[in-house]
């Protein structure tokens, strides 16, 4: 009899267990927290509602869209999308519209911005193999260095011209200084023009409750979901996956056999736990690949209202706060007490550095001091606050990273049961429909006996992921 053991329960693993549970074949999930989700699940604080980042429902997959609205129904919320920059104590729009920047930089930098960009028109990089050069070619170096440079920098710990440049392709595809000028001074009539989504789906109470609803569904359906079980071993023959060893929260060792297996957990810890061993070429390759993690210090404020955003990136580079969201904005039921407000700073970071070794209180005193210093509001607005950490949240393009990923890719596409799916798992910087569609994949994969999709192609899209055409 088949049976799937699933390793994770994020969308990815989420949705492959809900499509093979709701076929009637047998699945069990494994998640190492004790809540699902993964970095889309949603905190719940004193009733206050928080989002790990904030997570958009918006996707061009039909299949995608389709799940959501059976899952959720009529919980989803439409909400307007606002979003800003904060530099030298300034608010800028994005996409930029010109009275904003010219107001906003000042007449000398906006005429060095259109030189820098006519310079780089004429005078491109002529090979874009980092960040750096990708964005330089598109916007100018003057533009790049303001409302690129600093930010990117505090979201990867490394510089822009050490990321690989397919990064800056798949987050800023499609659009350019010269789109941004022309969506700025005239409002876009043909379908050609490309502008971003200005609202998105999202569930009443945080995405948390999309993924709750899911697990929930998924047992009902007689699947099961075993939250604080750790994987610790993925036994092999050959090619060929046998069993999962998983340890719980109170210490004992598990083992589970199943006819077919997917990953959705760092695929770094997947090599790493693989017996008998990789061979000594790939574990290097594995090794090689590194994620960047972040710790949210969410705040409850006695203030009714702070900014309009939805969020709003800090490219300040005096502070060390990368971006804050503000979840009333996303749903008003995230915030029980219409009197307060409630805010998400994030702070990027590596596991065991600095930040992430910082006690919460001085975590705390840190973020109070940072939004005030940039005039979000007052320290003494802050009444209460929580601290979440959040581990290997992005894979990092960092150079050569490709190669070392292609010979990972290449060992593992040997295995004849094991699919590859999530964020996590396949080392993409997915959004949340694209690791949910790598989860379709491999449960589709496993319902038809033999692997017709290749979960290895989800995001390789030519467009940005949130652009649309005008009608």
């Amino acid at each position: 009899m088949k049976k799937t053991i699933i390793m994770g329960s994020g969308p990815a693993g989420l949705a492959a267990g809900y499509y093979l549970t709701k076929k009637g074949q047998p699945s069990l999930l494994l998640e190492a927290e004790s809540q699902v989700g993964g970095i889309s699940k949603t905190i719940k604080y004193k009733d206050f509602y928080f989002d790990l980042g904030g997570h958009r429902f918006f996707t061009k997959f039909d299949e995608v869209n389709e799940l959501w609205n059976e899952v959720l129904g009529d919980k989803f919320r439409k909400t307007p999308r606002l979003s800003r920059i904060y530099y030298r104590n300034k608010f800028f729009n994005y996409p930029l519209t010109a009275m904003n920047a010219l107001f906003g930089v000042g007449i000398k930098d906006t005429f060095i911005i259109l030189f820098s960009y006519f310079k780089a028109r004429v005078f491109p990089y002529k090979k874009e193999e980092t960040f750096e050069e990708w964005v330089s070619n598109r916007f100018g170096k003057k533009l790049y260095s303001i409302f690129f440079k600093t930010y990117t920098e505090k979201v990867w710990g490394i510089p822009c011209s050490t990321i690989q440049a397919e990064w800056a392709a798949q987050r800023i595809k499609g659009l350019s200084l010269t789109t941004a000028i022309i969506n700025a001074l005239f409002k876009p009539k043909k379908t050609n023009i490309k502008t971003l989504i200005d609202e998105f789906d999202y569930p009443e109470f945080g995405p948390g409750m999309m993924y709750t609803e899911m697990k929930n569904k998924i047992e009902k359906m007689k699947g099961e979901v075993r939250l604080n079980s750790y994987v610790t071993r993925i036994n092999c023959d050959g090619y060929t996956v046998k069993s999962i060893e998983y340890t719980t929260s109170d210490g004992v060792k598990h083992v589970e056999e199943g006819s077919d297996f997917i990953s959705t957990i760092p695929v770094t810890e997947l090599i790493n736990s693989m017996y008998p061993k990789a061979p000594d070429d790939v574990l290097k390759a594995a090794d090689n690949l590194k994620y960047r993690s972040f710790l949210t210090v969410d705040l409850i404020l006695n203030k009714k209202d702070l900014f309009p955003d939805n969020w709003i990136y800090i490219h300040s580079p005096e502070v060390k706060l990368g971006r804050i969201q503000n979840f009333k904005n996303w749903s008003k039921s995230m915030v029980p007490d219409e009197g307060k407000t409630s805010l998400g700073l994030e702070y990027f970071c590596n596991e065991n550095d600095e930040l992430w070794n910082m006690e919460d209180q001085k975590l705390f005193e840190l973020a109070a001091k940072e939004v005030e210093m940039i005039k979000i509001c007052k320290a003494s607005d802050i009444l209460d606050y929580k601290v979440v950490r959040v581990p290997k949240a992005y894979p990092v393009y960092m150079m050569g990273y490709k190669d070392s990923l292609a010979k990972v890719e290449e060992y593992l596409r040997n295995f004849t049961n094991l699919h590859l799916a999530g964020r996590y798992g396949l080392f993409k910087y997915n959004n949340m429909d694209h690791s949910i569609m790598t989860g379709l994949y491999a449960a589709k994969n496993i319902a038809e006996g033999k692997k017709l999709y290749d979960t290895w192609s989800i995001n390789t899209d030519d467009d940005y992921h949130e652009i649309k055409k005008e009608q």
